[in-house]
């Protein structure tokens, strides 16, 4: 059984919809001591000092709430992405959201897994998928509006960053950060039809 300590002092009147995200709030907590598995509806809503009917008034089962998390996961993974384009010069900043998004997965194992495991289906052109939305950019805007090359580049983009933090979070591979580095690497990647690469964001 979870148990996140709350003290009384920390025990809130929610109004307005912001028991909803308390309880977001105090799964995602949970989440990073204990397995998924050993999460409850119940043991969540003591942590987030309400009573176990409360849950029932914003999520009507485990699921649900897990989907939540997901989702806020989600926004999260974006945020971090988000951060490391902002920091980066120009001709780094895709490469920097992909390695962002592998350093997100180790430091958040339990969390990336839940965001594909309870997420919504993430296509490559999902409105939230960072990578997506700067790809597609840099595509209209240098080959044309070639939306179909986008999507291809967008994709194979994931494919590649996802793949690499998997395999580091099962242990197939040390997760070495020297080595994020040199896998996503701008120089050698998202090759497009004619040579060369993808252009820079």
């Amino acid at each position: 059984m979870v148990t996140v300590s709350t003290s009384k002092a920390e025990t809130r009147t929610y109004h307005h919809g912001d028991l909803r995200s308390a309880l977001v709030d105090a799964g995602l907590k949970a989440l990073e001591i204990a397995p998924l598995e050993e999460l409850s509806l119940r043991q969540i809503a003591r942590d987030a000092g309400v009573s176990a009917t409360a849950v029932y008034r914003h999520f009507p089962d485990k699921r649900a709430l897990l989907a939540a998390m997901a989702h806020e996961g989600f926004d999260r993974l974006g945020a971090a992405q988000f951060n490391a384009v902002e920091q980066a010069s120009p001709p780094l900043r895709f490469a920097e959201s992909g390695r962002a998004y592998v350093r997100f997965a180790l430091a958040n194992p339990a969390l990336f897994r839940l965001i594909f495991t309870y997420g919504e289906q993430f296509e490559g052109d999902h409105p939230d998928n960072l990578a997506a939305r700067l790809l597609r950019a840099q595509t209209t805007e240098q080959r044309h509006g070639n939306v179909a090359e986008a999507d291809r580049l967008s994709l194979q983009a994931w494919a590649l960053v996802h793949g690499l933090a998997m395999l580091m979070l099962d242990g197939r591979i040390n997760a070495d950060d020297a080595l994020i580095d040199r896998i996503i690497d701008p120089g050698s990647l998202f090759v497009v039809p004619g040579g060369g690469t993808a252009p820079a964001v």
